[in-house]
C-alpha cells in the first residue's frame, strides 16, 4: 500500500485560499483515517477523499463510502498501477441530500499505458454522511 506523508500533497490536488496544495492530513486523511468520528462534509470532499483512498489503496473507506444498494463485496487494485492527478470539473448540489461531481483522474497501468477515467457520480447523504451511489462515464476528459 503506498504511503503518504501527512505533510505531503494531497494526491486529490486541493488548493488553500492562497492556492497551495493542503497538506494531506488537513485535506483526506482526515475523513480516510477516521471516517467514523469525521465524515466527508459534501459529496465534492467524498469523492476527492475517494480519490485519496484509491491512491494509497484504502478498500476498506472505499466500501464504507460505497452505498449500500451499489457496494461491491469486495474491492481489488491493479499491481503496479499509479496513480497521476485528479481535476475535479464541477460540484453540482441537487438538493439537500444529492448531489453530482463530475472529475477526470489519471492513471498509469502496470504495463507503462495511461489512461483517463470521466466520470459524472452520484452521489446520496443519509444520516449525516455522503456516500458514492454511481457514475456514468463520460467521453473525453
Amino acid at each position: 500500500m503506498p504511503d503518504i506523508s501527512s505533510t505531503a500533497p494531497c494526491p486529490c490536488g486541493r488548493l488553500d485560499a492562497r492556492r497551495r496544495p493542503l497538506a494531506h492530513a488537513a485535506c483526506c486523511a482526515r475523513y480516510i483515517d477516521d471516517f467514523a468520528a469525521q465524515p466527508a462534509p459534501d459529496a465534492e470532499s467524498l469523492m476527492r477523499s475517494r480519490y485519496s483512498a484509491f491512491v494509497r489503496e484504502r478498500a476498506d473507506y472505499l466500501l464504507a463510502t460505497w452505498h449500500a444498494n451499489q457496494r461491491p463485496p469486495r474491492l481489488d487494485f491493479d499491481a503496479g498501477a499509479r496513480w497521476l492527478g485528479l481535476t475535479v470539473k464541477s460540484h453540482r448540489p441537487i438538493d439537500a441530500d444529492h448531489a453530482e461531481v463530475e472529475f477526470v483522474a489519471r492513471q498509469r497501468g502496470a504495463d507503462g499505458r495511461a489512461t483517463r477515467l470521466h466520470e459524472r457520480s452520484r452521489f446520496v447523504r443519509e444520516q449525516g454522511r455522503w456516500f458514492y451511489v454511481d457514475g456514468d462515464q463520460l467521453a473525453g476528459g
